[in-house]
C-alpha cells in the first residue's frame, strides 16, 4: 500500500470498514505514526495560538484566576472527580461583636470534610469569648498575640494559663472554659473541632443558661435572694469587652492556689519544641498524644517549607487531613482511585482537605516560607512515604512496576524525609 493511500485512510479514520483488509501490524504502525504526527501538529498549533481551545472570550474573575491557576486550568495529570479540596476563610462571613469577631469553615462550606471543622477568632485586649462548653473536643493554636484560658475539670480542679503565638490548647467536650484577650492587642487564634458539622452558633453559653432558667430556680441554686440576680444577662454575651485581668499568679491564687490546681496540662508550647524532622527544604513539628497527652482526638503536624521545597509524596492511613494555610503560597495534588487527581493552589487563610488514604504532596510555589497545618481526627500523626515504600521493596519488584534501573532505585531516599531537601 502506498504511503499516500495510507495517509488518506488515516485522515478518513482508521476504523472504517474499507480498511479492514489491511494487515493488522501495518495498520497499527501507520495509525501510531499518524496519531503521533497529529499530536505533534496539534501541540504546535496550541502553542502557536495560545491553546485557543482553553481560551475564554467571555466573563472572568481575573483576580481569583490569578490566585488559583492550577485549579482553573489543571495540569494534564489531573483527571476524574476527587471532590472539593479547597476553601478560604476570606469567603466566609464574619460575626463581628464589640470585642472581636469570628468566622468558620465547616462541612457546610467544605462538604468533603466530615471529621473536622475550623473556627478563626479575634479578641481585643480584655475581651472574652465568654464562659461556655461544646459537644466537640476543641484543639487550638494561637496565631497572634496573647490570651488567658481557663478550664474546669469535673473533679473541681481548675486550669488557668497564658498562651502566646504558636502555643496550643486542647479542651475536651463538655469541659467548661473561657478565653480572654490580653495586652497589648488581644489575640487571634484558630479553633479546630472533631465534628465536621460543628457550628460556633451551637455553643452552650453561660449567659444563655442563666437567661433561660427561672429566677426562683437560680436563686435557690446559688443561695441568693432573687434581687441579687437583677443584673444577670438576659441574652447571649458570646464575645464582649472587659477589663484586663490581674497577673496569672494572682488569678491562680484567687481561686484557691495549688489545692485546686489541675494536674492535667491543657496547653502546649509548640514554637519552643525542636523540629521533629528538618532538612534543607524545611522542617516539620508533630504534636499528638505522644507528646501532648490530653490531645486524644486531634493530632497536628506544622510544616515550614522553603521556597522550591516540597512535602514529599505520602498518604495517611488513619485519618483524612484538614489543612490551614498560615503563610506563603503553594499547590497540592490529591490522588484518588480510580485514576483521579485534582490540583489546587493555596494561599494564607485557605483551608485544604485530603480524603482518608489519598496520596498527595504540597509544594512551595512562592518566594517566601510556606507554613501550613495538617490536622487529623486521630490520636497520632501517621503517614506512609512513597519514597520509603519503594526502597523497602526488592529492586526487581520496583523495576517490574516502574522500569527503573538499579542505580536509579538506589538514588531514591530510603528514609522518610517529610520535607524533600532542596
Amino acid at each position: 500500500m502506498s504511503d499516500q493511500k495510507t495517509d488518506k485512510m488515516l485522515q478518513d479514520g482508521v476504523s472504517r470498514r474499507s480498511v479492514l483488509g489491511i494487515g493488522s501490524a501495518a495498520l497499527a504502525a501507520a495509525a501510531f505514526a499518524g496519531l503521533s504526527a497529529h499530536a505533534q501538529t496539534r501541540e504546535g498549533a496550541q502553542k502557536a495560538e495560545g491553546d485557543h481551545s482553553s481560551s475564554n472570550p467571555g466573563q472572568e474573575n481575573k483576580p481569583l484566576l490569578a490566585e488559583n491557576p492550577n485549579s482553573n486550568t489543571p495540569p494534564p495529570t489531573d483527571f476524574g472527580d476527587v471532590g472539593p479540596i479547597w476553601y478560604s476563610y476570606d469567603l466566609t462571613k464574619r460575626r463581628v461583636q464589640e470585642g472581636g469577631w469570628t468566622h468558620q469553615v465547616t462541612q457546610r462550606e467544605l462538604p468533603s470534610s466530615t471529621d473536622l471543622a475550623g473556627v478563626n477568632m479575634r479578641l481585643t485586649a480584655g475581651s472574652f469569648r465568654e464562659l461556655h462548653w461544646h459537644t466537640a473536643d476543641e484543639w487550638a493554636i494561637m496565631l497572634y498575640g496573647n490570651a488567658r484560658v481557663t478550664l474546669l475539670n469535673p473533679d473541681g480542679t481548675i486550669f488557668i494559663d497564658d498562651v502566646s503565638k504558636g502555643d496550643l490548647w486542647y479542651f475536651p467536650a463538655g469541659f467548661p472554659h473561657s478565653i480572654q484577650g490580653l495586652g497589648p492587642d488581644g489575640c487571634e487564634f484558630l479553633l479546630v473541632f472533631d465534628q465536621g458539622m460543628f457550628s460556633e452558633d451551637g455553643t452552650f453559653l453561660l449567659s444563655e443558661f442563666v437567661a433561660h432558667t427561672p429566677p426562683e430556680v437560680l436563686a435557690k441554686n446559688f443561695g441568693l435572694p432573687e434581687s441579687a440576680l437583677a443584673n444577670f444577662p438576659t441574652g447571649p454575651l458570646y464575645i464582649f469587652p472587659a477589663d484586663l485581668p490581674k497577673s496569672l499568679e494572682e488569678d491562680r491564687a484567687a481561686v484557691g492556689g495549688e489545692k485546686v490546681r489541675s494536674s492535667i496540662q491543657y496547653t502546649f508550647k509548640m514554637e519552643g519544641m525542636a523540629p521533629t524532622k528538618r532538612t534543607t527544604g524545611g522542617e516539620i513539628r508533630i504534636v499528638d498524644s505522644h507528646n501532648f497527652p490530653v490531645s486524644k482526638n486531634v493530632a497536628v503536624a506544622i510544616n515550614t517549607i522553603k521556597p522550591g521545597g516540597m512535602r514529599e509524596l505520602h498518604w495517611h492511613p488513619n485519618a483524612s487531613e484538614w489543612q490551614f494555610w498560615m503563610a506563603g503560597k503553594g499547590r497540592m495534588t490529591v490522588f484518588m482511585p480510580v485514576g483521579s487527581a485534582r490540583t489546587a493552589d493555596f494561599n494564607a487563610n485557605d483551608v485544604g482537605f485530603v480524603p482518608f488514604n489519598a496520596g498527595h504532596y504540597v509544594e512551595n510555589t512562592g518566594d517566601t516560607d510556606l507554613v501550613f497545618l495538617e490536622l487529623f481526627k486521630a490520636s497520632e500523626v501517621l503517614d506512609v512515604s512513597l519514597n520509603q515504600w519503594i526502597r523497602r521493596l526488592p529492586p526487581e519488584m520496583v523495576h517490574s512496576h516502574l522500569k527503573l534501573d538499579k542505580n536509579a532505585i538506589q538514588t531514591i531516599p530510603a528514609e522518610k524525609l517529610e520535607i524533600v531537601p532542596r
